[in-house]
């Protein structure tokens, strides 16, 4: 069997669900030229919201990095969509994760790990990626992160 993205995915455990409408007027995904960007990815699971609340308040690292993890596969999950299939992802050029952050957290870019970690062990090497991590006061619907993607593609 080849290594494809979808054969790390299935050895990871990992299904991508199918890409979650958006909720506002906005699309979920936009490409020019070779780009595609990827709008805000909640913690969507089986159509549920999973951790909520302020990192340093209401939850730990170790819960918002597998929060972030899902995430990342909901932003997979819109490239999916938008690309049909995910081995027309030529480089993960840069991801942003927003952590919803009580005064004085200062370890979002731990929190970020959960998604780069996780990427990386999908794509690869063209899954070494620029990253922001970002603190904020609060995101949608009360999660804990966001995150967004671009991505260089074929």
């Amino acid at each position: 069997m080849s290594d494809t993205i979808e054969t790390r995915l299935a050895a990871l455990g990992v299904t991508i669900p199918e890409a979650s409408a958006p909720a506002a007027n906005y699309l979920p995904y936009a490409q020019s030229g070779n780009l595609l960007f990827t709008s805000g990815q909640l913690p969507l699971s089986d159509g549920k919201l999973v951790g909520t609340g302020l990192l340093g308040q209401d939850l730990d690292v170790a819960t918002a990095q597998e929060t972030a993890k899902i995430c990342a596969i909901n932003v997979l999950a819109q490239a999916k969509a938008a690309l049909g299939d995910l081995n027309r992802i030529k480089k993960l050029v840069k991801i942003t994760i927003f952590v919803a952050s009580a005064p004085g957290f200062t370890e979002q870019h731990l929190v970020g790990n959960g998604a780069s970690d996780f990427l990386v062990a999908v794509l690869g090497d063209t899954g070494r990626h620029a990253r922001s991590a970002v603190g904020v006061a609060a995101l949608p619907m009360n999660a804990a992160v966001e995150v967004e993607a671009v991505f260089e593609v074929e």
